[in-house]
């Protein structure tokens, strides 16, 4: 991405490095051979199996060697890694290891809220952080769900042994790669949604010939292409080292949650009955969406802590209200 700061007047590239680009496109192609959506699946049945049958893959792709703080390609390649979790639904907590403090011997660090702190880290053997939007640090330890990770997606309330304030660019760097992961979501379930509607007919044609049809997909994709384009500009954003980082990766966030309540909605209105069934891979992806979409906080509370942190001075860059003025 370009160093430059002034996007209102020479712009900001939003796209990746090709070369973390291309570490996406790999990464994506390793957890298909390893089984893809099958992944999901066995973590779900046998969730003793879940960091056996994950983290080997990553650490053959080197994601543990990653540190996005280091370098600007090493964090577009950690976003890269983190989006194509997301396209599978991963069961593994990819952003929050990639995320995980230098100065502190941990294994992972979660972004978590101040009131019942929880992650998706059940069933994992893994020394964690966690770290509130304010920056107030801990030790984490998982609880045992009271359910299997069919109903909980693997979330585990947290008990939390405090530490210290977390340092400049922690919270949100752990914000903006979840951001990619749910960008990764949203991708998948748009591409599944295309497949199945130029597949599948009603009166003689293609569904995806019916305008009603081509009008709701449309507004979903919008709703994609905007968190693609934001979550490029909050990880700039880290890259520059603004002042305004965390601003922008709390405005992704909203964003992300926002255009994931219109994704999903629009998906499985086009799916229909089936789209909530096992034997489609929408529900599958729609269920483990969850925790991305309500950890650490859903989608009025972070508008509020967004509003909060804010006051009345706004939001600069794209995110603002004069974003479209070139």
């Amino acid at each position: 991405m370009t160093d430059t700061v002034d996007t209102l007047t020479t712009g900001v590239d939003l796209d990746l490095a090709a070369e973390a680009a291309e570490f996406g496109r790999t990464a994506q192609r390793a957890i298909e051979a390893a089984g893809g959506d099958e992944l999901t699946q066995t973590a779900e049945r046998e969730p003793a199996r879940r960091g056996d049958l994950v983290a080997p893959l990553l650490a053959g792709l080197g994601a543990w060697e990653l540190d996005p703080r280091g370098s600007a390609d090493e964090l577009e390649a950690a976003a890269a890694l983190c989006r194509a979790a997301g396209w599978w639904a991963l069961p593994y907590p990819v952003a929050e290891r990639l995320a995980r403090p230098a100065d502190l011997d941990v294994d992972a660090l979660v972004v978590v809220a101040d009131v019942a702190p929880a992650a998706p880290v059940a069933a994992l053997d893994l020394r964690l952080a966690a770290v509130t939007l304010d920056g107030r640090r801990s030790l984490a330890t998982a609880r045992e769900p009271a359910e299997g990770p069919r109903r909980t997606a693997f979330v585990a309330g947290l008990d939390l042994t405090p530490l210290d304030q977390a340092p400049d660019g922690d919270v949100a760097l752990g914000l903006v790669l979840s951001g990619w992961t749910l960008l990764g979501l949203l991708d998948r379930a748009m591409a599944l949604t295309r497949t199945y509607i130029l597949e599948r007919e009603q009166f003689g044609q293609p569904l995806a010939r019916f305008q009603g049809v081509q009008f709701q997909l449309t507004d979903a994709e919008v709703e994609r292409a905007g968190v693609a384009e934001l979550a490029g500009y909050a990880l700039w954003s880290i890259e520059a080292g603004r002042p305004e980082a965390l601003d922008d990766a709390l405005a992704l966030r909203l964003a992300a949650i926002e255009a994931a309540d219109v994704v999903f909605r629009v998906c499985h209105q086009l799916h229909g009955a089936m789209g909530f069934c096992d034997e489609t891979t929408l529900s599958w992806l729609s269920r483990y969406s969850q925790p991305a979409r309500r950890l650490p906080l859903g989608r009025s509370a972070t508008q509020d802590a967004l509003a909060r942190r804010l006051g009345r001075r706004g939001l600069t860059g794209i995110f603002g209200p004069n974003a479209g003025a070139r």
